[in-house]
């Protein structure tokens, strides 16, 4: 391909991608907002509630393949970069498939199954007349399945953003309800195991409920490991719950806060920068990295009320 047919495919490129960026705006309103997010977490219903648990235990491992690539990148392995990059760690949701069709379908407008035919990046090709000959070459050259790991990553921010919205959700009722930092089921169990050892004793101490709190004033009632240990539990399943649903609560705050156009941008730019070759630009899932900042938090609150105890 001489230098002048390959300004003209990149450049066709481009206008593709600069087209896109014009419809994220009205893409988050659509998607994003309460009405929107509230239909696009009905997909929400069945075994998310079960993988947003597992995805939580898997982030670790998503950031230790992201921190590899950066690595290998550092050091020239190209090849094991891209080959860490393509690992899919977490596990695809309904809820993060659906995202993934509408932003392929509505925002991209490639083609998807049989939810869509319609092949915006061909298209654009196509009214460059010296590019026909071309179009079948480039699409052919791994572009559908670099969108697909783009999409992957982009996708697994919402696992992150469900975490830490989970996480400041419980900080907030410590803090009402018990007047303490919980930034999580760790640091929130203990005090939790706590007023219900109280509230058990209370009702059991024989010489009524006036003498008992005088009793328990003086000697408090203590939360046995198991009882401490049944409400972690007890909590992780509610949280597991929440935080499948808990895209219906950040969504529309994420639109508001303008997170939702900026992650699509970047999203945008990196796909740019593939199809263009440069590779100077790659999609970085920076919210799994403030979800593990947030477990820090947990534990070492939990880790200083056990020592306190």
């Amino acid at each position: 391909m001489d230098a002048e047919t390959e300004a003209a495919l990149i450049g066709a490129g481009r206008s593709y991608f600069r087209r896109r960026r014009d419809k994220v705006p009205g893409f988050v309103r659509r998607n994003f907002g309460l009405v929107g997010t509230l239909g696009l977490h009905r997909h929400a219903l069945g075994w998310d509630i079960l993988k947003a648990p597992l995805n939580v235990a898997l982030s670790p491992l998503f950031i230790a393949t992201r921190l590899g690539a950066l690595a290998a990148d550092a050091v020239r392995a190209r090849g094991v970069a891209r080959w860490l990059r393509a690992r899919r760690i977490l596990l695809p949701t309904a809820v993060a498939r659906e995202t993934e069709r509408r932003i392929v379908v509505d925002l991209l407008e490639l083609p998807c199954g049989r939810a869509s035919s319609r092949d915006a990046l061909a298209e654009a090709l196509l009214a460059e007349p010296a590019l026909r000959p071309l179009i079948r070459q480039r699409l052919e050259a791994g572009v559908e399945t670099r969108v697909a790991a783009r999409l992957g990553d982009y996708t697994g921010t919402r696992s992150a953003v469900a975490e830490v919205t989970t996480a400041v959700s419980t900080l907030g009722a410590g803090a009402l309800a018990f007047k303490t930092l919980t930034p999580g089921v760790l640091s929130l169990a203990p005090t939790l195991s706590a007023i219900l050892a109280h509230q058990a004793a209370l009702a059991a101490f024989p010489l009524g409920g006036m003498l008992g709190s005088v009793w328990l004033g003086l000697f408090p009632a203590v939360a046995s490991p198991l009882q401490t240990v049944a409400v972690v539990v007890a909590l992780m399943l509610a949280g597991s719950v929440f935080a499948a649903f808990a895209g219906v609560l950040a969504d529309p705050v994420q639109s508001w806060l303008g997170i939702h156009q900026r992650r699509l941008n970047r999203l945008i730019d990196a796909l740019e920068d593939e199809f263009t070759g440069s590779g100077r630009r790659g999609f970085v899932a920076r919210e799994h990295y403030l979800a593990r900042v947030m477990d820090l938090a947990d534990a070492g609150m939990a880790t200083l009320r056990i020592f306190r105890g």
